[in-house]
């Protein structure tokens, strides 16, 4: 895959500290336009530290990455350019809660993509009509439910109009309805096309979106590849030691 794709993030070596805890060791992958990418594993094994490193609120120690060619270092000037390449939601939907849910999401396209407020207000009102959030644009996040929130987030970052977005773990501040129509979201996402890393402990999910899965544990790629591949044919023992417990977690629930 990607033979015929322009790689938008690619990672070389990276390793990441943090104090003496060794976080991130040695990661290597590319991430090919048009691809969604799944990330599982453990909780600690540095799946949110690693997305935090490719959209540069974490800097890493060693190693290259570099987002739709553009070298992520820590100057300003890298970062601005990869944050406008690169949309994040977070487990946690960070809204800002003195503006409503049209305000957050015209925010960013006015201050860094310094668009008109004409045309970002346009924008927003598009992106949260497709999250199914039309009706409360006037809404402040207090006022919504966490789906809700985590819907509004998920256009704000839209709103951006990223070349890859980053999800981590979506829904872990959701309960199962909430959870269910966020994910319905993304799954819609993932059918236009767009380029994603998506976070989750989620395998159904995984399975139904993931052009590809990475299997990370203690800061390392442990297993690579397919979605049938890897659930169903894991290879080392950690893999199939996690697919248990998620499975069993799952089924209690």
């Amino acid at each position: 895959m990607g033979a015929d794709r322009e790689a938008l993030i690619v990672l070389e070596t990276v390793n990441k500290w943090f104090g003496k805890e060794h976080v991130l060791t040695d990661l290597s992958f590319r991430l090919f336009s048009g691809e969604r990418l799944v990330i599982c594993g453990p909780s600690g094994s540095g799946k949110s530290t690693l997305l935090r490193c490719i959209n540069g609120l974490e800097s890493h120690q060693s190693g290259r990455i570099s987002v739709a060619g553009t070298a992520l270092t820590r100057q300003a000037s890298s970062l601005e350019v990869v944050r406008r390449d690169v949309g994040m939601v977070f487990q946690s939907f960070n809204l800002f809660e003195h503006l409503t849910a049209l305000e957050n999401c015209m925010l960013a396209p006015m201050w860094v993509r310094h668009l008109p407020r004409a045309q970002a207000e346009a924008t927003a009102l598009d992106y949260l009509s497709r999250v199914y959030m039309r009706d409360f644009v006037g809404s402040y996040p207090a006022q919504l439910s966490g789906g809700q929130q985590q819907r509004v987030a998920i256009a704000r970052a839209l709103c951006m109009q990223p070349r890859v977005m980053m999800f981590d773990e979506p829904t872990s501040a959701l309960d199962p309805e909430m959870t269910k129509e966020v994910l319905d979201i993304i799954v819609g996402l993932s059918t236009t096309g767009m380029t994603m890393i998506c976070v989750t402990h989620e395998m159904a999910f995984a399975r139904q979106i993931a052009d590809r899965v990475i299997f990370m544990d203690r800061g390392q790629i442990i297993e690579e590849g397919g979605p049938t591949e890897l659930f169903e044919r894991p290879k080392t023992e950690r893999l199939k030691n996690f697919l248990n417990q998620v499975l069993h977690e799952g089924q209690r629930q």
